[in-house]
């Protein structure tokens, strides 16, 4: 992040919810709000005042999914981007009239699960940070917790993950690491839009103690190593002549299809795992670069 923007965002912090009375340099008045995001398709989206010479903050309550953010790039500019937050701008003043939407979908899948509203330009105000904030849910009928939503298979599609190549599957070749006393067997690599996973069933030796993988990491002859994150089935925890699951997924950078990587799985331990020469398909680089 620059420093401008790290400047604007730590002044947007310490800003908090109060409503500011001071006038911009376009000489409207500068605000910080509250804004609750629409719970449906049938509520209308929230206003959020923005302008051509003012950056505003938009902060979220949870997780968001950064690569789902989808706005008018020739009127609206994304200064950056974080975990929690978007700062925009407008390229220039919107004309009187003019709406643009600004949409992003959360991460952590609970409803209402995008959040999205209408940028526009006031003569008199403009917002400087807007703390967004879902809907209060329903009172249930009864106290019986409320289970997380299945993923579906459009939610795939609507998020970006599956693009109109759909996904690609390469087989890993079996490791076999006596030193370790673990192995990697039907191990299979599935590419898709903008990210990369490997999956493969862990085995552990009789004679070696229980394992648990804590992280990932693919590794290359040249270029820095791409941190993974690791999903392990169930508890993830290897026992004697136990068999486990272990996903490593990694968001894909541009890539060069010859490039061979090696996935090390490493535990609590200090045991580790690697698996080498693992390959994107040639066909698949050459639509990602």
């Amino acid at each position: 992040m620059f420093q401008p923007l790290r400047l604007s965002l730590a002044l947007a912090l310490l800003w908090g919810a109060a409503a500011r009375a001071e006038p911009a340099p376009g000489g409207r008045i500068e605000r910080t709000r509250t804004v609750t995001v629409a719970s449906g398709p049938a509520e209308p989206l929230p206003e959020v005042h923005v302008a051509g010479d003012q950056p505003t903050l938009l902060f979220f309550p949870a997780p968001i999914q950064t690569k789902t953010l989808t706005f008018d790039e020739s009127r609206i500019r994304v200064l950056d981007t974080g975990a929690l937050s978007v700062i925009v701008q407008a390229v220039t003043d919107l004309k009187e009239g003019e709406r643009h939407e600004l949409g992003v979908f959360f991460a952590d899948g609970r409803a209402p699960y995008r959040a999205a509203f209408v940028l526009v330009t006031d003569p008199t105000e403009v917002d400087t940070r807007i703390d967004m904030k879902r809907p209060d849910p329903p009172a249930a009928p009864c106290s019986s917790e409320a289970q997380p939503r299945v993923p579906l298979p459009e939610d795939f599609v609507l998020l970006g993950y599956v693009g109109d190549k759909g996904v690609s599957v390469v087989r890993i070749k079996d490791v076999k690491d006596e030193a370790q006393g673990l192995t990697a067997t039907k191990g299979k690599l599935y590419l898709g839009n903008g990210w990369a996973l490997v999956s493969v069933l862990i085995g552990n030796h009789t004679k070696q103690p229980k394992w648990t993988p804590r992280a990932a990491t693919f590794t290359r002859p040249m270029g820095p190593p791409l941190r993974a994150r690791l999903v392990m089935e169930g508890d993830g925890l290897t026992e004697p002549r136990g068999v486990v699951q272990a996903l490593a997924v990694v968001d894909m950078p541009k890539l060069n299809a010859d490039t061979p990587f090696t996935l090390e799985l490493r535990g609590e331990d200090g045991r580790s795992l690697k698996i080498p020469d693992v390959r994107f398909p040639k066909a698949v680089m050459k639509r990602i670069q």
